[in-house]
């Protein structure tokens, strides 16, 4: 629980948010459209798109309590974010092969390092609990969010160079500059994977049942049954089910919103780069508001926030209005994810963080599925992407009637 440990722990953060930025946010979303489906309409690449996003979230909504069970059994925390990260970071470096048009290997490319991606989160979350104590999860939590930001924006701002300015690097154009750096984010992810394998352990791990597959199967019913029990976990849960949804929504869909309203492709970038690094002093300062005000103050302030984003964007007309968007993005989107962790962190028995985090995640991939597939449909049925935008309104509005009804000192407290 030393500092050298609580880096290490971050360091993870700094690691696999390039997928986060360069993959899912920035450049698959825009290479995805106008180089392997450059041949289907602007409409048919949302939609395939966003059913790419959905089906990956619905495979970690199966597995994500199974992977948090598995965590909790004989110390294997460490072992699957391994296994996870691994698998992300193969299946990103190999879109570096995918050739213009094959749009579907690209697609299944990317779902895959979704799911490891996604897969190494809930055993991450879960060592936060041996990371740090109590009175320190929302600095702790955050500065690994703050971590991701810099870390992300870092490889991110280098990649973003690459293409406009292949020339520098000795590289032929911006299509090869981009697939170079699907390549980079790869070996980046696995480079920065290795501080928390070397320098953080679990404290105090249970054994490890004889039959392991078996035994976490028992328990994910048995947790997820004493989850119901627990009042404010599972009024916090679906809260936070209803307002990640709009927050991941935004992250993976908000260039192709731009594409579609007739926003340069490089301005996007530009905007999703001033949303890193505004990302990372803000989850910082989150952490103190937690810290000092509780994490549900925090929270509410960053929903309240992003209900005004959802409102300017649906009425969105130009470029710098897109950037005052990163700005606003950058100042809560840190902010919310680490204060939900930490606040959740107080809420759950630290024994079983495993299964717990296993149940977040899944919740949070679930909500995953419907965001994208929201906006896609929507755009789709009414023919206006605009309306695909705002329809994100109604996850943030109904996460924060739900999230008042949380009282974060009720550790424990069964219905």
């Amino acid at each position: 629980m030393d500092r050298k440990t609580r880096i290490s722990w971050a360091l993870y953060d700094w690691a696999n948010s390039a997928f986060a930025t360069t993959v899912m946010a920035g450049f698959f979303p825009v290479f995805f459209k106008e180089y392997w489906a450059s041949d289907l309409s602007a409409t048919d690449s949302t939609f395939w798109l966003g059913l790419g996003n959905s089906v990956a979230s619905v495979l970690m909504v199966l597995f994500a309590p199974l992977i948090g069970a598995l965590a909790d059994q004989g110390g294997s925390k460490k072992r699957l974010l391994l296994l996870f990260a691994f698998v992300g970071a193969l299946m990103t470096s190999s879109l570096f092969l995918v050739s213009a048009g094959m749009w579907q290997v690209a697609l299944a490319f990317y779902a895959l390092g979704i799911i490891g991606f996604s897969g190494s989160i809930v055993p991450y979350d879960a060592l936060l609990v041996d990371v740090a104590e109590e009175r320190n999860l929302d600095k702790v939590s955050a500065l690994g969010y703050a971590f991701g930001y810099l870390g992300g924006g870092l490889l991110f701002a280098v990649n973003v160079l690459m293409v406009l300015k292949p020339g520098l690097f000795g590289l032929a154009d911006a299509g090869q500059a981009v697939r170079i750096s699907f390549l980079m984010v790869g070996l980046w992810w696995a480079a920065f994977s290795i501080p928390l394998i070397l320098f953080v352990h679990e404290r105090n791990p249970r054994p490890a049942s004889r039959h392991i597959l078996r035994s976490a199967m028992r328990e994910i019913v048995e947790n997820l049954r004493e989850v119901r029990r627990f009042r404010m976990v599972a009024l916090f849960l679906l809260s936070y089910w209803l307002y990640i949804d709009g927050v991941d929504t935004i992250v993976r869909m908000a260039v192709d919103y731009g594409l579609a309203i007739g926003l340069e492709s490089s301005g996007l970038l530009t905007a999703l780069l001033i949303t890193q690094f505004v990302g990372f002093p803000a989850a910082l300062l989150f952490g103190h508001i937690g810290a000092r005000h509780g994490p549900k103050k925090g929270i509410m302030i960053a929903l309240v926030a992003y209900i005004l984003i959802v409102l300017w964007a649906w009425r969105m007309q130009s470029m710098w209005e897109f950037y005052a968007l990163a700005v606003a993005i950058g100042l809560v989107q840190g902010g919310i994810q680490s204060l939900s962790r930490s606040l959740y962190a107080r809420l759950i028995p630290p024994d079983r963080a495993g299964m717990f985090f296993g149940v977040y995640n899944m919740l949070g991939k679930f909500a995953a599925v419907i965001g994208p597939l929201l906006v896609g449909g929507v755009t789709v049925l009414s023919g206006d992407s605009r309306m695909g935008i705002l329809s994100i309104l109604i996850l943030f509005v109904a996460g924060f009637m739900v999230l008042q009804r949380v009282d974060p000192h009720a550790k424990g407290e069964l219905k």
